[in-house]
């Protein structure tokens, strides 16, 4: 199984643990992913750690929809592939949530599917440089001809000659786009991902693979688990405990927040309920302490090396063809090395 590494987004401080991407790549990781919410962007540290890496895979892990129109996501894309020599650059694409999308963006919610569908195809038409991009979606359409329009849009094509396959991966969770995804996209982030699921996702990545008349033999499925070396099992589930608070309980709406319909999803209604409920009444702790062991554990990978390499087994057969290490500690950068007998 491929391996990659999750350096997420930059907290107050812009924080790039270089050393870190540099030994994964000594390793034998495939690819190092970055991230963004309202803070720092999930472009510039990748291009950064383009001229200090050779080898490793640059991907975004996501680029938000509404940060960027489609050209732009496509032009840093095509940029940052050419700065680090071509074929290392991976687009992972999400919608991101309304809060985010409507209130730091200043962009409407809309119809996340076709927003999907209409940027995807866009990108790849630049990508391509066949012809002077033009695109009518349900969304999205070039030469923009709605309101405010001066009514001149000239149909362009890409200056830059870029790299014309440059995968596209869609960050999605829901029936309807998780279809989309098989059906356009070429590789998958998964939200909730947990070995045992791809019994739920598997006709619906079918259907789409049917619809696009694709191959489940092309596309790549990119899981990501939060690892933790610890002697202490319950005191490494503690430790990833206010993260899932957050998420579950306050990084969304109350009624449209995806991280705790996955919980839900998986058989853990009445404590996301909870978590929501104290996270939303400013209990913070009390929501992190009302997080179960269970629901940790089974998307994670923590306690002794001896246990994390035994539990890897499960990622391994779980139908996932690359999973992203979520850690800064560099013991799990080497224990998942060794579990999946990299080099």
């Amino acid at each position: 199984m491929k391996l990659g590494l999750s350096i997420g987004y930059s907290k107050a401080h812009m924080d790039l643990p270089v050393k870190l991407v540099q030994r994964a790549e000594e390793l034998g990781y495939d690819s190092v992913w970055s991230a963004e919410a309202y803070g720092s962007d999930a472009i510039s540290p990748l291009a950064f750690l383009a001229a200090v890496t050779t080898r490793i895979r640059l991907c975004t892990g996501i680029m938000q929809l509404a940060a960027r129109t489609p050209a732009n996501a496509a032009m840093c894309a095509g940029t940052l592939d050419a700065l680090a020599g071509g074929g290392r650059f991976i687009a992972g694409l999400g919608v991101s949530g309304p809060q985010i999308v409507e209130g730091w963006y200043g962009q409407p919610w809309g119809r996340p599917y076709y927003r999907l569908k209409d940027y995807v195809a866009i990108m790849r038409k630049i990508f391509q440089r066949q012809e002077p991009v033009t695109y009518e979606g349900r969304e999205i359409s070039l030469p923009y001809s709605g309101q405010g329009a001066a009514g001149v849009g000239k149909p362009l094509k890409s200056i830059l000659h870029m790299n014309p396959a440059i995968p596209i991966y869609l960050a999605t969770g829901n029936e309807s786009t998780v279809k989309l995804t098989a059906e356009v996209a070429d590789g998958w982030l998964p939200m909730g991902f947990v070995p045992g699921c791809m019994k739920e996702y598997g006709p619906w990545l079918d259907a789409g693979f049917r619809k696009g008349g694709r191959s489940a033999k092309d596309f790549q499925i990119q899981a990501s688990v939060h690892v933790e070396v610890a002697d202490d099992v319950k005191a490494a589930l503690a430790k990833l405990k206010p993260e899932v608070a957050l998420y579950v309980g306050g990084m969304g709406h109350a009624d449209k927040n995806f991280h705790k319909d996955q919980m839900i999803r998986r058989g853990f209604a009445e404590a996301a309920d909870r978590i929501q409920e104290l996270y939303l009444a400013h209990r913070k702790d009390e929501a992190i302490a009302a997080v179960p062991d269970e629901w940790v554990d089974m998307k994670s990978l923590v306690g002794p090396p001896v246990r994390i390499r035994d539990r890897f087994r499960a990622w391994e057969d779980s139908g996932a063809t690359g999973l992203t290490v979520r850690s800064r500690q560099p013991e799990a950068i080497e224990v998942m090395a060794q579990a999946a007998r990299l080099n």
